[in-house]
């Protein structure tokens, strides 16, 4: 295998979506050549996947200066800064043209299998830094092609890998068995064969984030429509309802953000969805009818549901990184720098400070996970934050030390709880004033939601 110079290769970003075409469009700004290898087959694949949910930011915050830069010559507009896109429409609109522009730097149906160092495990030492990176990757027409590059920017999310419905971490027992009656995405509730598995019938909601109050939300609006009789959601969370559980509301400077949270609450009050708190999941049943019975780690026994909606977060696909050598939380499983500033365990409401390249950096020099993936487990990220770690890393690869490690970004203040909060937070959290977002401090939420002028929906 003789390998290239490395310096005329060209920097291969794995993941076609917001961060992967981000980092593309900065390094065309930088003069240095990407090379886009997208798995789906069309730009933001994933994002295509929850097409009809609407972001909680507006069209101001998630598009990309260098991208903009890029599109402009081509007579793209900007949609209206101050209006919330859809998944659907942040594809269609920004994600797709920005491929199209990029041209032949962005190949769809590719599917990367692996990354290491040219003719270097990762045990070897011996000149790795001077190799190479080797990139493996599957076609979908069944090929096998082995690329090379200088360095790899991994932005392909955490989409694929979503979190089981087990407390454990681990699928419950009969979670695999049941998944024909278990889904890990917001429904699309507008599409009338998914409509239908879910009205009049009682669902299992299971999850604390954005994404269970949007599931919360859909389900009450069909709960009060014409062909929703007598749907009904039993929502599950493993801790207490306190003062943070339905997040910051008016406080919240997304305000689209804090709807959401006061929709999921509107679904709890009016009698559309009822709260089971402090339930982790050990096994999953069927009664005599076919329905699902959910069992507790405490041996508690739910009502039968005739559907489970499993919205507990996403981890990180580390297998096809194997060969190099992170330096990754034993927790998180994110970049060791950048864990303590986003581990939920100690900053269920807090400061995600500005980060880049310092922060993203691993012992393996010039391989980068970014985006969504660079949060690992943690469960709170916005659009704007991986377009500055894009451009932090581009700046770097060029060579431009000062511009990388000058990271400039301002967060709004929310009063909403990233991540799971203590593991055991107690019942009476609320009147004991043991609510964590008491006052609203800046953190990072994944921008999907509902638009602040509805109570639930798109």
């Amino acid at each position: 295998m003789n390998a290239p110079a490395t310096t005329e290769l060209p920097v291969v970003v794995i993941g076609a979506g917001p961060a992967g075409l981000a980092a593309a469009a900065h390094l065309v700004d930088r003069g240095l050549t990407p090379l886009v290898l997208e798995a789906g087959p069309s730009a933001g694949s994933a994002v295509r996947e929850w097409a009809h949910v609407r972001l909680f930011s507006t069209w101001g915050e998630v598009t990309d200066p260098a991208a903009e830069k890029l599109l402009a010559p081509t007579g793209w507009v900007k949609p209206d800064a101050a209006t919330y896109p859809s998944g659907g429409d942040w594809a269609e609109q920004y994600l797709q043209p920005l491929a199209d522009v990029l041209g032949e730097q962005v190949r769809f149906g590719a599917t990367v299998t692996g990354v290491s160092r040219a003719g270097r495990d990762r045990i070897v030492d011996a000149d790795r830094e001077d190799q190479p990176f080797v990139v493996h990757v599957a076609h979908a027409d069944g090929r096998e092609e082995r690329l090379f590059a200088r360095a790899v920017i991994d932005a392909s999310g955490t989409w694929t890998t979503p979190s089981p419905a087990g407390g454990s971490g681990l699928p419950a027992l009969g979670e695999k068995a049941a998944s024909d009656r278990i889904t890990y995405r917001v429904p699309d509730l507008k599409d009338p064969a998914i409509r239908a598995r879910y009205a009049g019938k009682h669902t299992a909601v299971i999850g604390s984030g954005a994404s269970a109050f949007t599931a919360l939300a859909y389900l009450a609006d069909l709960a009060t429509s014409d062909d929703g009789t007598g749907t009904k959601a039993v929502w599950i969370l493993r801790r207490g309802i306190s003062g943070s559980t339905f997040g910051g509301g008016t406080a919240d400077q997304l305000p689209a953000r804090g709807a959401l949270g006061l929709a999921a609450k509107a679904a709890v009050d009016d009698g559309h969805a009822d709260a089971v708190t402090g339930f982790r999941a050990d096994a999953i049943e069927r009664d005599d009818a076919g329905r699902l019975v959910l069992v507790g780690e405490d041996g508690r026994r739910l009502d039968p549901v005739d559907e489970v909606i499993v919205l507990t977060g996403f981890r990180p696909d580390l297998s096809f990184l194997s060969e190099l050598r992170l330096g990754l939380d034993e927790r998180l499983q994110a970049p060791t720098a950048l864990a303590p500033l986003i581990d939920p365990n100690q900053h269920s409401c807090g400061t995600v400070y500005p980060h880049g390249v310092n922060e993203l950096s691993h012992p393996e020099k010039d391989v980068y996970l970014v985006g969504m993936k660079s949060y690992g487990r943690a469960p709170t990220f916005l659009a704007m934050t991986g377009y500055e770690q894009v451009r932090s890393i581009t700046a770097a690869l060029a060579g431009d030390q000062e511009a990388a490690e000058r990271v400039e970004l301002t967060l709004p203040d929310t009063g909403v709880c990233g991540g799971a909060g203590l593991f055991d937070e107690p019942e009476n959290a609320e009147q004991s004033g043991g609510g964590c977002c008491a006052t609203p401090a800046a953190t990072l939420q994944i921008g999907i939601g509902a638009p602040a002028t509805t109570s639930g929906g798109c």
